[in-house]
């Protein structure tokens, strides 16, 4: 009898260590970046926390990181306070084109979309590229016919316009390119690139970026956020980061500089994800003058969050707590 309970309270013992070796699922979201007005900070905090507490619950109830973000960057592709989905900028044709990117950092395998006109949510064409081709990227035509062979739905193009993009276009082409940023004028804020990263608990990470890129585009152009290592990057040995573009559509600048990258570098080289992401984005601003946004997680689960525009939405949950803000070096937080 007396070796049967020690075995018994060895297993439970040995249980219990395991379990709290276990990662304790992360995950982050942003709502883009830059001179987000007063009027527009509660739309934004709305949804990004609508957003992680939707990848939260699939991480609770054994998802994977990949459910999660994409769960994440679906919720923000329905809110028009964000630049993805509905709400999107028009191009110079007042068209819609969107584009997506998602990486699973297990064994750094990426699905990416580009030139998206008749779906509502980019980032789930992105996921089925990743999970059911050999391939990590699709464009224009293209990946139209791809998405309606897995079964996505096409709706009226008009459907993605919402009435504020339609006055950022028109405000554009009446005041020109000195007044331009995602959307509408400087003066006004945007509405901002969306991404996700996520931590689950067998410590995979995946990362999840979507956006309508910039208002008054030249029709084609391709930004940062599809471009794997621009906008979005997962590696399980290292970390995960989304990035995110504001003034000028300088998504250009990001893909230049390679951000998500470059922060993945200097974490491998032994930087925090904080000091790591706060080096990248103004090493970015210092070398190319233009601003953008970061949001990072470790291997470990650190957190790192840092922009050098006057604001960035993002929000995460962390110990079934969920920490939010807007303002540089603001951290508020509420309960699960």
């Amino acid at each position: 009898m007396l070796k049967q309970i020690i075995f018994i309270s060895i297993c439970v013992l040995f249980a219990l260590v395991i379990e709290s070796g276990a990662m304790k699922p992360i995950i982050i979201v942003h709502g883009g970046a830059g001179d987000i007005s007063e009027s527009r900070i509660q739309g934004k905090f709305d949804g990004v926390k609508v957003a992680v507490r939707a990848g939260y619950e699939k991480l609770m109830n054994g998802g994977s990181a990949l459910d999660s973000v994409e769960a994440a960057v679906v919720s923000m592709e329905l809110d028009e306070n964000f630049n993805a989905g509905y709400g999107s900028v028009l191009n110079l044709n007042g068209e819609v084109e969107m584009e997506a990117s998602i990486m699973w950092g297990q064994d750094l395998i990426s699905g990416a979309v580009t030139l998206i006109k008749e779906f509502q949510h980019p980032i789930s064409i992105a996921r089925k590229v990743l999970t059911d081709t050999p391939h990590s990227f699709l464009g224009g035509n293209g990946a139209k016919l791809f998405a309606l062979e897995k079964g996505f739905q096409q709706v009226p193009p008009e459907s993605l316009i919402s009435e504020s993009a339609k006055e950022a276009l028109n405000d554009f082409l009446n005041k020109g390119d000195d007044q331009r940023t995602e959307i509408g004028r400087k003066d006004e804020g945007g509405v901002g690139t969306v991404g996700a990263v996520a931590i689950d608990a067998d410590g995979h990470i995946a990362v999840a970026t979507s956006t309508g890129g910039i208002n008054g585009k030249m029709v084609g152009r391709i930004g940062d956020t599809p471009l794997i290592g621009g906008g979005t990057y997962a590696d399980d040995n290292v970390g995960g980061i989304s990035t995110t573009d504001f003034f000028l559509g300088h998504g250009e600048s990001i893909l230049k500089y390679c951000l998500a990258h470059t922060i993945i570098k200097l974490m491998e080289g032994g930087l925090d994800a904080d000091t790591a992401t706060r080096q990248a984005v103004n090493g970015m601003t210092a070398r190319l003058n233009n601003t953008a946004g970061a949001i990072t997680l470790s291997k470990n689960g650190d957190v790192g969050i840092h922009f050098s525009s006057k604001r960035m939405a993002w929000a995460y949950v962390k110990n079934d707590k969920v920490y939010y803000g807007i303002e540089h070096d603001q951290t508020l937080e509420e309960p699960l």
